[in-house]
């Protein structure tokens, strides 16, 4: 079963994605808390995982340049970028704002991590999307798609 593109461009995609991000971000703000007894042990590896995704999120915004975009279809200007975290997995993106949003998850609430987790499946099917637009817009892509296999996590997936 092919995975709908929810748009011309695939902004069915990006508006969902934004309603996830809100979703944690809120459920973060609300009860309950993790238990006292792993808090603080969560508190730092959440810290650690949400600065380790932002500095990913960074240096994969500035390997893609122009090529920017929230859609999964690419802009008209875009060129295909295999160099940098791009050359680890395909969709580093995606990978920091999960790693990041993990992060705040482990600080924040329980229910925050599992919308997470939401939004990490929804990122798995739009990227099966935005491949889809890759592939038909640059013809190196499935070449690309072969060197590097993983679409978010090195060794996993």
């Amino acid at each position: 079963m092919e995975v709908p593109t929810l748009g011309a461009r695939g902004q069915g995609w990006v508006w969902l994605q934004f309603a996830l991000i809100a979703g944690i971000v809120g459920a973060g703000l609300l009860p309950p808390a993790w238990p006292a007894g792993v808090a603080r042990l969560l508190d730092v590896v959440g810290a650690a995982l949400a600065l380790g995704g932002a500095g990913l999120a960074v240096w994969a915004v500035r390997a893609l340049g122009r090529s920017l975009t929230p859609y999964p279809a690419p802009p008209a200007r875009a060129t295909l970028v295999d160099g940098g975290p791009y050359g680890w997995v395909r969709h580093p993106i995606y990978a920091a704002g999960l790693a990041f949003l993990g992060g705040y998850s482990l600080v924040a609430s329980p229910c925050a991590l599992v919308l997470t987790v939401v939004l990490g499946i929804v990122w798995a099917l739009k990227a099966s999307v935005e491949e889809r637009f890759l592939r038909a817009r640059f013809g190196g892509y499935e070449g690309y798609a072969e060197r590097v296999r993983h679409r978010l996590v090195p060794g996993l997936y």
